[in-house]
C-alpha cells in the first residue's frame, strides 16, 4: 500500500504562476498512491478555475472515497473559518484524504488557530509584521486496506511554532480511543526530529520536501505507529510539475 502526502499550492505551479488542470490530474496520477493526504486544497476558486480539485484529484488516482474538508471558506482576502455548516459547494480552502480502499468512518478535528495577532519576519523585512493566523483542519479515515484496518489523519499545521503543540494536542486526544494503527500524514510546519517527539509518532519516510526545486527541509511528514514503521519496504519525495513542495510517499508491505 502506497500512502502520499502532497502539499498542492491549490494546483498551482511556482515556474510559471498558474493552474493547469490538465497538469495537475497528470501529476496525481503520475503518484500512483492508494492512499492520498492532500494540502492547500481549492474548490471553487477562481484562482483554480473554478474547479472541485479533490474531485479532479480523485478520478485521476482512481479513489474509491474520497472528503475534502475546509479550513476556510469564502475567496482569498476575505476568508472566515470554516465550522463544517457551509453548503456542499460552498467556496473553500483546506485539506482533503483519498483511498482506494473503503472507507469506514470519517472525522473532522478543528484545530483552533492563535487567538492574537502575532509578530512575524519575513525575508527582505528588518521589522516583524503583525500576522493572523488562520484556522487548521484535520480529516481522518478508517481505511480497510490489505494491511487491515488503519486509521489515516491528514492536516496542516500552523506555522507558528509555539501553537503547534496545541494543535497536535488536539490531533492525540481525537485518536486516544482508536483501536487500528494510525498514520499521520501532512505538512507540519516542523522538522523531522519535533514531528517525532511532538506526535510520539515514528517515521515513516525521511528525506526534504521543501522548498521543491531545491529542498533543504522536511516540512512534510508522514508518521505512525511502531507496527506500521516494521511494515515499510520504501520511500521517496517527488518533484512534480506543480506546488512549492515535494510529494512524499510510503509504501507498506500486509503482514504475511
Amino acid at each position: 500500500m502506497r500512502v502520499t502526502t502532497f502539499n498542492i499550492l491549490h494546483g498551482r505551479s511556482p515556474d510559471d504562476d498558474q493552474v493547469d488542470l490538465a497538469r495537475f490530474c497528470e501529476a496525481i496520477a503520475s503518484l500512483d498512491a492508494d492512499v492520498l493526504a492532500l494540502q492547500e486544497v481549492d474548490r471553487n476558486q477562481a484562482r483554480s478555475a473554478g474547479a472541485d480539485l479533490t474531485a479532479l484529484a480523485a478520478e485521476a488516482m482512481g479513489a474509491q472515497d474520497h472528503l475534502f474538508v475546509a479550513a476556510l471558506h469564502g475567496n482569498p482576502g476575505v476568508w472566515m473559518a470554516a465550522d463544517g455548516d457551509e453548503q456542499p459547494d460552498a467556496a473553500g480552502y483546506g485539506v482533503a484524504l483519498l483511498s482506494r480502499y473503503p472507507v469506514t468512518a470519517w472525522q473532522t478535528i478543528r484545530l483552533a488557530p492563535v487567538p492574537v495577532r502575532v509578530p512575524m519576519f519575513f525575508p527582505g523585512s528588518r521589522r516583524p509584521e503583525m500576522v493572523q493566523d488562520e484556522a487548521r483542519v484535520a480529516v481522518a479515515a478508517t481505511i480497510e486496506s490489505p494491511l487491515g484496518p488503519v486509521t489515516v489523519a491528514n492536516t496542516h499545521l500552523t506555522f507558528i511554532e509555539w501553537w503547534q503543540h496545541r494543535q497536535l494536542r488536539t490531533l492525540r486526544q481525537a485518536f486516544e480511543a482508536r483501536t487500528t494503527p494510525l498514520i499521520l500524514a501532512g505538512d507540519l510546519n516542523m522538522g523531522p526530529a519535533r514531528a517525532a517527539r511532538l506526535t510520539g509518532l515514528a517515521a515513516l519516510a525521511a528525506a526534504p520536501t521543501f522548498p521543491a526545486d531545491v529542498p533543504g527541509e522536511q516540512l512534510d511528514h508522514l508518521l505512525g505507529t511502531p507496527d506500521l514503521a516494521a511494515r515499510v519496504t520504501s520511500s521517496r519525495a517527488q518533484r512534480l510539475a506543480l506546488s512549492d513542495h515535494r510529494a512524499l510517499s510510503v509504501d507498506l508491505r500486509p503482514t504475511t
